[in-house]
């Protein structure tokens, strides 16, 4: 069996919708097992976001993931990150959950695995290429194997018509408001990097 881990964060369900998507293309692969895990909010933001009724009901709908630990990451073999746009790079919350994994990082508990990368922003241009680039910098750093979406596999991403997804992963595009919420092609595209990264860790692990 190849064990393929899905972590994200979503403060609006945007991400949790993908990863529901990549989870879905991962388990069709035979042979794989598929978990899927949140990344832990913080306190201070639980506080000051619970004013807002989007942000407590997507909450709330999330509130049977397990949150993520760093044993689930050596437990993968294969590894596709949920992470939204935060001004261009990724939210705090799985900075510091990178940051506290030091130990896998000197043990070299993760390198050699294949890892991907999703994303969501508030406009087309609010930071998706970015986000999935400089996330990427800290999961070389642990020795992961970066897996996109290429063009051949993937045409769509030649049209001109807002369909989230580039050859640096999955992507949505939720609104200025946070009211869009992912469309087929977006699930397409996330159920499509859940295929992939789950075949290349397959093949690796053999």
């Amino acid at each position: 069996m190849a064990n393929i881990l899905i972590p994200y964060y979503s403060a609006y369900g945007h991400i949790f919708k993908m990863a529901q998507a990549v989870a879905e293309g991962a388990k069709k692969v035979e042979g794989t097992e598929v978990k899927l895990v949140r990344i832990p909010e913080f306190d201070v933001v639980k506080e000051a976001m619970s004013g807002q009724d989007a942000y407590v009901q997507a909450q709330k709908a999330q509130q049977d993931i397990p949150e993520a630990t760093h044993d689930d990451l050596v437990w993968a073999d294969g590894i596709i990150w949920g992470i939204p746009t935060r001004y261009g790079s990724m939210p705090a919350q799985i900075k510091q959950f990178l940051d506290s994994a030091g130990q896998l990082w000197l043990n070299g508990s993760l390198e050699g695995k294949p890892t991907a990368i999703f994303t969501s922003s508030g406009s087309i241009h609010g930071g998706q290429e970015t986000t999935v680039i400089t996330s990427l910098v800290p999961l070389l750093h642990f020795g992961m194997i970066f897996v996109g979406l290429p063009y051949g596999e993937n045409p769509e991403q030649l049209t001109t018509d807002g369909i989230g997804g580039s050859p640096y992963g999955a992507s949505t595009v939720a609104g200025p408001d946070g009211s869009a919420q992912p469309d087929d092609r977006d699930l397409t595209m996330a159920s499509r990097l859940g295929e992939r990264l789950a075949k290349i860790a397959k093949a690796l692990k053999n």
